[in-house]
């Protein structure tokens, strides 16, 4: 997207840069923060969002990552690191390794495919684990050299202290102090200065005070000799392997990339601390040139009123009118925050429900705030114009403008038609816009031109303060002769205003002031349709609930009496065969058996359920009728068939 640095400073993206930097864990996330522009391509910004997205699932820790990049340059500048530091470049190889396997583990494919693009360490790792300590220095069995070397350099100095022992014990009376110290790398005795001859050997460095000179006695010169020659190697081997072992780290294949991938992974999770912080929700893309941002918020105002900001191909141009300070610039500001917070990857302070589109922008152009030039003498009106022809040269279907105060800092007729002018060439252009005046033409031409609408900022004359609500469909006031009408000037002062003004400025002043109650009470309707809607809606779903409850235990009552009656039905088809067969093999029982079955055919009669009795009247909803079956009465809420 172009976007100018002024334009980007002007809707505070320069703020939301410093707040992601705020959030990442390392300085390579920190300048990648600062350095954040909406420059991605169309698939960047969704394979972004996605990666946003994923990091927002869980955790996403980037311990022990350190900016090693001017490590790794000093090394190829030709310096020998210390162990430190080349400690730190390994410990952020090993970070990278862990973070990587953490990653593909967690199933988040957007990121683990991010992941993968950051190399494996292991060969030059293993390296430094055998060649350094955890403090850095560098290990006794680092090279055989090395090994060979120190195994010679311990019992040396075993001797040279053994040999000086002894010499201080036979010079006691010249010692200044029973010790052994090193002076200039060489192991020396302190004697007394006025001792000094007593010791044959060599004064190599004296006291402050003069009191004692340190002898190297002349039985240890050769072995002190030895061992100057054994530390120059130890060393000379030190440092090779240090820069050997520097050179590895540095010059390793995909150090570079992994660093940029570590970068990247610091942003994105930076960004997910963002998200939730800010209360910040995932956009989309559209390819129909629609903005939708419902209960959209600039993020960095504290407690601000959220406003739904939609632009399409039936409302391409919004013209926001209303009193100072009441919001029309928050509001151009909320939307080019959006869109450039969108185009750099970042999620958007908007509610969820519907999800917040906007289309892909080429450019955002911008007249906002004063752009006095004082170099090139620009008086404030004409840095305005400035813009404003940049924006008209420019502007097409992929771009968005902003431009705050339309025909301000001039004559307001001869602002208005300019105005008016520019705004026919956006439209005639394609481009997608808002726009703040105070001109009334303005909101003339916006009422009456397709593509065009109009808005206004909500003000309470009564408490005289502005309620940052935007009402699309309705041009705002100025509020100027209400508002010092309320703050107690005087009455043939207002009255010459509005004579002034003349009948037809009072006449629209009256007619916006007329649409504005309106318009509140259409909304009040709307509010009181909404929730009578909702209670309709929540006692329909308790009806449906109760009647699926007595469908329910109709259904069992039925099963049981189903049940019931089978078993009754088995038993007397049961005891009728029995009967049968008494009356057939046995004459003596023979009435008495026939006299029970005719008694059992009547018991069956007698059980068997009525025909269903047809309703006296036609059943309609909200009929009451009886239910002998169940021995209650009930209300009809639906009828079937």
């Amino acid at each position: 997207m172009k976007v100018s640095p002024a334009a980007l400073s002007k809707l505070d993206f320069d703020r939301v840069r410093q707040a992601l930097a705020e959030r990442t864990a390392s300085r390579l996330g920190t300048e990648r923060a600062l350095a954040l522009v909406p420059n991605l391509s169309r698939a960047e910004l969704e394979t972004t969002w996605q990666r946003l997205a994923e990091a927002l699932q869980g955790p996403l820790s980037l311990g022990g990552v350190e900016d090693i990049r001017e490590l790794v340059q000093h090394v190829m500048d030709g310096r020998v690191l210390e162990g430190p530091e080349l400690l730190s470049i390994a410990y952020t190889m090993d970070a990278a390794g862990t973070i990587k396997r953490a990653i593909l583990a967690s199933e988040r494919p957007a990121l683990s495919a991010l992941a993968r693009e950051m190399s494996s360490f292991e060969g030059v790792l293993r390296l430094v684990r055998e060649q350094l300590d955890h403090d850095g220095s560098v290990r006794d069995d680092a090279t055989p050299k090395l090994r060979d070397i120190r195994r010679r350099l311990a019992p040396l100095r075993g001797r040279i202290r053994e040999r000086l022992g002894e010499l201080l014990s036979r010079y006691a009376e010249a010692v200044q102090e029973p010790i052994i110290t090193l002076r200039r790398d060489r192991y020396v005795i302190p004697i007394k200065t006025s001792h000094q001859g007593r010791v044959p050997g060599i004064v190599i460095d004296t006291s402050d005070s003069g009191a004692t000179v340190f002898v190297e006695p002349q039985s240890v010169v050769p072995m002190n000799n030895e061992l100057a020659l054994l530390e120059l190697e130890e060393r000379d081997e030190v440092r090779r392997i240090l820069m050997a072992l520097g050179q590895r780290l540095a010059f390793e294949p995909g150090l570079t990339p992994t660093l940029e991938v570590l970068a990247e992974l610091d942003l994105i999770a930076a960004s997910a601390r963002l998200a939730r912080d800010w209360r910040l929700v995932q956009p989309s893309l559209n390819d129909q040139g629609e903005v939708r941002l419902a209960a959209a918020r600039h993020p960095l105002i504290k407690d601000c009123v959220p406003n739904t900001l939609r632009l399409g191909a039936k409302r391409r141009l919004l013209i926001i009118t209303g009193p100072n300070a009441g919001g029309k610039t928050v509001a151009i500001k909320t939307l080019g925050l959006a869109v450039l917070m969108a185009q750099s990857g970042l999620f958007v302070a908007a509610a969820s429900e519907p999800a917040p589109t906007v289309p892909f922008f080429d450019a955002l152009l911008t007249d906002i705030g004063d752009e006095q030039s004082i170099e090139a003498s620009l008086s404030t009106y004409a840095g305005h114009l400035k813009n404003l022809r940049t924006i008209v040269e420019q502007a097409d279907e992929s771009v968005l403008v902003l431009i705050d105060e339309l025909g301000s800092g001039t004559d307001p007729a001869e602002g208005a038609a300019l105005s008016q002018a520019v705004l026919e060439q956006l439209l005639a252009s394609g481009a997608r816009g808002l726009v703040t005046t105070h001109l009334a033409p303005i909101k003339v031409f916006a009422a009456q031109t397709p593509g065009v609408e109009n808005a206004a900022m909500q003000f309470d004359v009564a408490e005289l303060r502005p309620r940052f609500e935007l009402v699309v469909g309705q041009p705002g006031r100025s509020y100027a002769i209400s508002i010092a009408e309320r703050l107690g000037l005087p009455d043939a002062l207002l009255k010459r205003a509005r004579d002034i003004l003349g009948p037809e400025g009072v006449g629209l002043e009256a007619l916006l002031e007329a649409l504005e109650r309106e318009q509140e009470r259409l909304l009040a309707e709307r509010s009181e349709l909404q929730a009578a809607h909702a209670q309709t809606l929540q006692e329909a779903e308790l009806l449906r609930a109760q009647i699926a409850r007595l469908r329910q235990r109709e259904q069992e009552v039925l099963a049981a009496a189903a049940a019931k009656a089978d078993e009754l039905l088995q038993e007397t088809l049961l005891r009728a065969k029995a009967l049968k067969r008494t009356a057939t093999s046995d004459q003596q029982q023979r009435g008495k058996a026939l006299a029970e079955l005719q008694a059992l055919r009547r018991t069956v009669r007698e059980r068997a359920p009525d025909q269903p009795q047809k309703a006296s009247e036609e059943l309609l909803p909200g009929t009451e009728v009886l239910v002998p079956e169940y021995g209650a009465k009930g209300l009809v809420v639906e009828r079937r068939g």
